[in-house]
């Protein structure tokens, strides 16, 4: 497993992530089973959010009551969680009061005395950055949060907030698979009239802009084929991805899934991939791509077969 130091912090971290959003129904034996084959594969990293569960903070507690954790376990693992997101409306709220309450709460569900990274789940339309950065400081002096990032924000978004945000954004967590690939798309077809990939949306150069800026890039559903698709993988829908993908398998001795975690690991931003899956046989098979070296005709055959164009 491929780890490195995440930038802006002194955290050790694999490039391949376990999300932990679907565990509310598994029982604790299942729980610690998941974990414990993302440890012995070295994925030290969990993925966490208040709204994941039926009921808010309910993943969070499960897995607490699950793994129930000595000091030392808990200081072997990097929990990651997320706010911002209430679940009644829905909507969304970054304001200072939701923040510090859900952080709180949030210790509370994860029997735990400090977050190592806090994101704000998704865009706030109405934030007030200055909020943000008064609960930032508040909870970085109190120690319950080591560091700070955001998912799905823009280039824009996220500048606005370093306006006022005295702590470096570390992470910046977004939708990305082989076939769900905008951000990497826009910028190879750029300025070619007629097609639709060439569309700048959001601002634009996301994945140039958090290099720039040193903010790891987490992607997330990476088996995804498309926002409310099912998996890629094995789907007769993509039948020519798959064949590229079930070759490359064969020639390196690994399931298919290894090979799309190895196609987002591969990328030189050098993201991680968040594992939605609670399966831990799939969780053992991603982790192998963590390691594999795709060549450049394999990646971009990859991105042809998925259906993107290379100009």
């Amino acid at each position: 497993m491929k780890t490195f130091t995440l930038p802006g912090t002194d955290i050790s971290a694999p490039n391949v992530v376990l999300g932990l959003m679907r565990i509310a129904d598994k029982s604790d034996e299942e729980i610690r089973a998941l974990v414990r084959t993302a440890r012995d594969v070295g994925i030290d990293f969990v993925d966490h959010a208040d709204i994941y569960g039926r009921t808010t903070h309910e993943c969070e507690r499960r897995f607490a009551e699950a793994m129930r954790f000595t000091p030392s376990e808990r200081d072997a693992v990097t929990i990651q969680t997320k706010a911002g997101i209430v679940r009644e409306g829905p909507y969304y709220d970054h304001s200072y009061e939701h923040l510090i309450a859900t952080v709180e709460e949030s210790l509370r569900a994860l029997d735990t005395d400090r977050i190592d990274i806090l994101l704000l789940h998704r865009p706030d339309a109405l934030v007030e950055p200055e909020e943000v950065a008064r609960a930032f400081d508040e909870l970085e002096a109190a120690g319950k949060v080591r560091a700070f990032g955001v998912s799905n924000h823009t280039p824009g978004q996220i500048d606005l907030l370093r306006r006022y945000v005295r702590q470096p954004i570390v992470v910046n967590q977004l939708q990305l698979s082989i076939t769900h690939a905008p951000i990497i798309a826009q910028g190879l077809t750029a300025n070619i009239m007629g097609e639709p990939e060439s569309v700048t949306l959001d601002g634009g150069g996301i994945i140039d802009y958090c290099r720039l800026h040193d903010i790891t890039v987490q992607a997330w559903s990476p088996f995804q084929s498309g926002i409310v698709d099912g998996v890629f993988l094995g789907a007769p829908e993509h039948a020519e991805l798959n064949a590229v993908i079930d070759r490359l398998a064969a020639e390196y001795g690994v399931p298919p899934i290894a090979i799309a975690t190895a196609w987002i690991t591969r990328h030189p931003a050098r993201m991680q991939v968040v594992l939605g899956t609670t399966t831990p046989d799939r969780v053992a098979g991603a982790a192998q791509g963590s390691d594999i070296p795709l060549t450049r005709p394999e990646w971009y055959e990859l991105f042809r077969a998925a259906g993107h164009r290379i100009p």
